[in-house]
């Protein structure tokens, strides 16, 4: 049957009537109810002052039942995230976490998302843009810097341990990544405690470069002891999620790997 004048009039009024409908709706979802809700990709900042009231409450009611749990942490931020009412948490100190919109529940690890050829980490570009921040706070100086060969083409943070044998590996191929115009700036990361005095005496040496190839190889170095960023540069790769060596990032902060070829770092920077 024809469509005729007056069926595309009622038909316009319903459609009309059903985008109010949805108006509504989402008026009344934006109203400020203390819940903070993530429905669209998230852009990471807070769009409103409702949002941001929103996000604040959350805060307080995580500490809360943080400190109701005994669970010593303290929230820097919140982030939405692509997926409904699942917030990415930035701890002070710790790794990130994840927590439900009303502050409840906690997930711990990465959240994935399927549907693609490839599994797309949903906190990636979050963490990133955090890392980012923390790498570029860091004093070139309190680094042990390689340069790369002629131009440098891409720059990358690696937390490293003189006793991991991946780490020994790593470095064995330095001269192919500096060679790639990839300049390399090792962040001191003791496995543990018992390796903690090695790694300070590498960056307490005179020549921390000299001193960091010595202990690597295996050789045995003096000790020595001076006021050193050791720990503070520990505890930056907790804060980042680091749970193990080599741990290399982009001058973006997005994390590329563990131990990885010379080729393989530029592949990955080059995507």
């Amino acid at each position: 049957m024809p469509f005729t004048r007056s069926k595309l009039v009622m038909m316009s009024a319903l459609t009309a009537s059903l985008m109010l409908s949805a108006c509504g709706q989402s008026d009344n979802a934006k109203k400020d109810d203390g819940t903070l809700t993530a429905t669209a990709p998230a852009t990471g900042q807070a769009s409103n002052i409702t949002e941001r009231n929103a996000q604040q409450r959350l805060i307080q009611t995580l500490e809360k039942n943080f400190k109701t749990a005994n669970i010593n942490a303290k929230v820097i931020e919140v982030k939405p995230t692509e997926v409904p009412n699942i917030v990415w948490v930035n701890l002070e100190g710790m790794s990130p976490i994840y927590a439900t919109a009303d502050g409840k529940y906690l997930i711990q690890g990465d959240l994935l998302r399927l549907g693609d050829k490839t599994i797309h980490n949903v906190g990636e570009n979050l963490q990133a843009a955090n890392n980012k921040k923390l790498l570029s706070s860091l004093k070139v100086e309190d680094l042990i810097v390689y340069p790369a060969k002629g131009k440098a083409k891409h720059v990358v943070y690696v937390f490293t341990d003189v006793s991991c044998p991946y780490c020994h590996k790593l470095h064995e191929h330095m001269g192919e990544i500096n060679a790639a115009g990839i300049e390399v700036r090792y962040i001191a990361w003791p496995r543990g405690d018992q390796f903690m005095p090695t790694m300070e005496s590498v960056w307490c040496s005179e020549d921390r470069k000299t001193a960091f190839d010595q202990a690597i190889s295996g050789a045995p170095l003096a000790p020595a002891s001076c006021q050193n960023p050791v720990k503070d540069q520990y505890a930056l790769g907790q804060s980042m999620g680091v749970n193990g060596t080599p741990a290399i990032y982009s001058q973006d902060g997005i994390y590329l790997g563990g131990y990885m070829t010379a080729e393989e770092i530029s592949k990955r920077l080059n995507n």
